[in-house]
């Protein structure tokens, strides 16, 4: 990947989570020189982000005026976290019965440097060992093209909503201590649910933080 490209995507990243917390609000309109000035980059990979977001669906183009944030609600929220629920589901479901001992050895050192970072209350490096547990666990499913699709729509998370929340890190701690448990006992239905539960949990937590905003007032 080109700099430019990464630059791109990074920007992308950084207005999909403000749009997606509430930071920018519906009927905003996202300037190309002062993004581009907050962010310290340049305006062109400012404009390839938005056209990025404009393919989501995030924001949309008016003639004369620029790029606006278009309505988020409780549906869309529930519909992406269904859908990463849903994929979730599938690749615990095959994980359980591939994963080998190595693997979920890997797994546990994994969320022991996720409880670390808990511990340090490090919101970065929470979503960076959050990141590698689910990456690994994934990967261990043998499923590429759909862990791809998952990782593609969890670009919708909006980490530091989480990171950032003590209660939720620990949480997180257990749960994947449990759906640690349940693959060495090769328990499939257990692994499904909690693997699927954490984004449930997920959604009901941002869309508690969007309604304390008055996001949909």
């Amino acid at each position: 990947m080109g700099r430019r490209e990464q630059l791109s995507d990074e920007v992308a990243a950084q207005l999909r989570a403000e749009i997606m917390t509430g930071v920018l609000r519906p009927g905003t309109f996202v300037r190309l020189d002062e993004t581009a000035a907050a962010l310290g980059v340049s305006i062109t990979p400012v404009r390839e982000a938005l056209r990025t977001l404009r393919g989501e669906g995030m924001v949309q183009l008016e003639p004369h005026r620029g790029h606006v944030v278009v309505p988020l609600t409780r549906s869309d929220i529930e519909d992406i976290f269904w859908l990463q629920a849903t994929i979730a589901r599938e690749l615990a479901a095959t994980t359980t019965t591939r994963i080998t001992d190595a693997e979920i050895d890997e797994l546990e050192q994994l969320n022991a440097e996720l409880a670390a970072a808990v511990k340090d209350q490090d919101p970065g490096a929470i979503s960076s060992a959050e990141f590698a547990f689910h990456r690994a666990f994934n990967h261990a499913s043998g499923r590429i093209k759909l862990a791809w699709f998952l990782l593609h729509v969890a670009r919708y998370l909006p980490a530091l909503i989480y990171s950032t929340d003590p209660k939720w890190g620990t949480e997180a701690v257990e749960n994947h201590r449990l759906l640690i448990e349940a693959l060495r006992r090769r328990d499939a239905a257990a692994a499904v649910e909690l693997n699927a539960n954490q984004f449930t949990d997920a959604a009901q937590r941002l869309i508690a933080r969007l309604e304390e905003i008055g996001m949909w007032d």
